[in-house]
């Protein structure tokens, strides 16, 4: 009898010892980060979900004058910067290193990269421009140009538009021809390297010349030279006909807006008051989604199905340029 006691209080026992050994599985299996100070996790392996990328901001980017008062100060600003700082800075500011006069003002950003485009004044993503495959926008209000492949800015950079007498025409406009080089019509002595025109009959495009930093030029748009050569490699010409007096397909299209406002000074110096003020503004925006409208409408921006052949011989649509 007392051995049948002591075989059910082992009995028991030992069921309440497995139950608690369960017990404790349990809780460690349910919360096994509740003890992890050996474990290795190997960060190579790990893929962040969508919620949880990390979106890099922009720059913020501020600026301050420096006024060139003299020769030596010019002088110390060539040796404060190096090449690729002062090439930034003087693009900032549109103008060639030779052209530095004592008395000029150069609005400098208080944080330089290795990135042109952390001082862009075009956006990063322009979602509006994100079905056209290449754009080049050109602000005649910041003297300043951008490239875009499906709303991705590629590149911006400064320019010299039309002087007050002759302003470069505002508008939608598609890039027609281009040339190594190009003799003016203006003046036979003015030589326009990586000439690209928009504007045919006038007689209007982007080409290389030198940055007066301000607006100087008879209507064309002056670059920088390695600008003017992306523009020329990059853009795309118009298509024509057999006999070549039909377009029937447009080159990459030039968006010109914006007002340059020639009774203040240049707007970039701005920038030291306002970081912000260089950005495209509100009429601008609007101005440029009808320019998005109208190039969405004409068939000539897009590749259309071919023809059956028996419907070849019909006549071309009306309204198509015919080239001067």
């Amino acid at each position: 009898m007392k051995l049948g006691k002591t075989y059910l209080i082992k009995f028991l026992f030992g069921i309440l010892f497995l139950s608690g050994a369960s017990s404790c599985d349990r809780s460690e299996g349910a919360s096994p980060i509740q003890d992890n100070s050996h474990q290795v996790i190997h960060t190579d392996t790990l893929r962040p979900s969508p919620s949880q990328e990390v979106v890099e901001l922009p720059l913020f980017v501020t600026y301050h004058i420096d006024s060139l008062e003299n020769i030596a100060q010019i002088d110390s600003f060539k040796t404060r910067f190096s090449e690729l700082q002062q090439e930034f800075i003087l693009g900032i500011n549109r103008i060639d290193a030779y052209r530095l006069r004592a008395g000029n003002k150069l609005v400098i950003p208080d944080t330089l990269t290795n990135n042109f485009l952390d001082y862009s004044p075009f956006p990063q993503n322009f979602e509006m421009l994100d079905s056209i495959p290449k754009a080049v926008l050109i602000s005649r209000r910041i003297q300043g140009f951008a490239l875009y492949e499906n709303g991705k800015l590629l590149k911006w950079g400064p320019v010299s538009s039309g002087k007050k007498s002759t302003p470069t025409p505002a508008g939608l406009f598609y890039g027609n021809y281009k040339a190594r080089s190009k003799i003016s019509t203006v003046d036979q002595s003015w030589i326009m390297p990586y000439y690209f025109n928009f504007m045919n009959f006038e007689g209007v495009g982007v080409h290389q010349y030198t940055m007066p930093g301000f607006p100087a030029s008879h209507a064309c748009v002056r670059l920088r030279k390695d600008d003017a050569v992306t523009i020329y490699n990059w853009a795309n010409q118009w298509k024509l006909d057999g006999k070549r007096q039909v377009v029937t397909k447009n080159g990459t299209p030039f968006m010109v807006f914006g007002d340059y406002d020639f009774d203040r000074s240049a707007p970039w110096l701005e920038l030291a008051e306002d970081p912000n003020s260089n950005y495209l503004n509100a009429e601008e925006l609007k101005t440029l989604r009808r320019y998005v409208t109208e190039y969405r409408r004409d068939k000539r921006n897009f590749d259309l199905p071919e023809l059956p052949s028996e419907e070849l011989a019909a006549p071309p649509p009306s309204g198509l340029e015919t080239i001067q």
